[in-house]
């Protein structure tokens, strides 16, 4: 299997890489927190809004980087983190964190995303492991009751996507512009099973695990097509299936966190249901998304009969992971051995060596796309800082690194 401890160097060195990129080109000096874009050469875009999710991945990452590597600088940039965060985005009327704000920190759009929600409790969780600050977990929690009384549909399961400023129901609920206007989304249920998830770990509350199994049911028996392998993305509020796509990175990152949040609940035939489940849906990406080039491609669309080809920075930071967690537990020697083809692919299209970070979309000549930005609304140091901190943790347990 080769050199582990050599491959664990290489790990090491892009995460130190990319968090540096982050700490000298994303601190906003100027206008307090962080900036909202950043262009593909790394300098900073005036005037951009401040997202929730930019922001919250941001608290996660540095947090996350404390908590994994012990360096002050990073335990700093997760306290700058916090406090904007806190004091920005926090909606004191009415609870919850908004969608987002403007260079100034001015709120510009008040909505509740519930995907958003579900990445403040994901940073303000793992702020807590990194600093045992109260007030850190008491936030996540009031989000926690916050999802659950205004989102979560206690007749057909799941949670509704987005209300307006003080919870009432909207009519457009939709993420982003180009996605379907459905009030129960793949995407919002992954990004809330994920934030309960590393809730739990800090905070063993009862109905927060209860919620956690309903939501692996939710994604086992409703999101997941046990016939492809894939996982439906859009749907009524009754879970009738309202897409006719397949996204491989949501497919490939959803297949290890629904494993992560089984083993954490404890539940040891949930496990194994959940683990034969996600094999399936790894190889499923694996035989049909896997390019001859070793990457991963977007998406399939059957309504138009087209893949789209475009590699994408996090989809392929993500395969890394669902690689090693299908490894560690099917112990196929296959997985392995795309992980380094991917990771391989990683270091030679993916990271910008001349100007630091990742760039955001790869063409199939396997040359970026120009005015990619590296920081953006959506752009954030979260996929690839987890990637690589969960591959060196995965790769450290193989029996092979002892």
């Amino acid at each position: 299997m080769g050199n582990n401890q050599q491959l664990i160097t290489e790990l090491h060195q892009e995460l130190t890489s990319i968090l540096d990129f982050w700490s000298s080109h994303a601190v906003d000096d100027e206008f307090g927190g962080f900036a909202g874009e950043v262009d593909t050469r790394g300098k900073k875009v005036p005037g951009a809004d401040k997202g929730l999710v930019l922001n919250a991945r941001i608290l996660w990452s540095f947090s996350l980087a404390y908590n994994f590597l012990k360096k002050e600088e990073y335990l700093q940039l997760a306290h700058r983190a916090y406090n904007y965060l806190t004091s920005h985005f926090w909606d004191k009327e009415n609870g919850g964190l908004v969608w987002a704000v403007d260079y100034k920190g001015s709120v510009s759009n008040s909505r509740k995303q519930i995907y958003g929600q579900g990445f403040g409790i994901y940073g303000l969780a793992e702020y807590f492991k990194a600093t045992g600050k109260q007030e850190s977990l008491d936030f996540a929690i009031k989000l926690f009751d916050l999802i659950e009384q205004h989102s979560h549909d206690s007749v057909h399961g799941g949670y509704l996507e987005a209300l307006s400023a003080d919870w009432q129901s909207l009519d457009d609920m939709r993420l982003s512009a180009k996605d379907a206007n459905s009030p129960k989304s793949m995407n919002t249920h992954l990004h809330i099973l994920e934030p309960y998830s590393n809730l739990f770990r800090v905070w063993k509350n009862d109905k927060l695990k209860d919620r956690m199994k309903s939501l692996i049911r939710v994604f086992l028996d409703k999101i997941l097509n046990n016939q492809t392998g894939h996982l439906h993305l859009f749907f009524d509020i009754d879970w009738m299936v309202q897409s006719n796509m397949i996204s491989y990175g949501h497919d490939i990152e959803g297949a290890w966190l629904i494993n992560e949040a089984a083993e954490l609940v404890g539940d040891s035939d949930l496990l194994r249901e959940s683990q034969q489940k996600t094999l399936k849906m790894v190889e499923a990406v694996m035989n049909e998304g896997m390019a001859d080039d070793n990457s991963l491609l977007y998406e399939y669309d059957f309504d138009e009969g087209k893949m789209h080809t475009d590699r994408h920075w996090w989809v392929q930071g993500e395969a890394m992971v669902g690689l090693l967690d299908a490894y560690g537990h099917s112990g196929n020697e296959h997985f392995y051995k795309m992980f380094l083809k991917i990771w391989q692919y990683i270091k030679e299209h993916v990271i910008d060596h001349e100007n630091g970070g990742w760039f955001g979309l790869i063409g199939e000549d396997g040359k970026p796309l120009p005015n990619e930005v590296k920081v953006g609304f959506w752009k954030c140091p979260y996929h690839n800082t987890r990637a690589l901190i969960e591959s060196i943790e995965r790769i450290k347990r193989l029996p092979e690194a002892n």
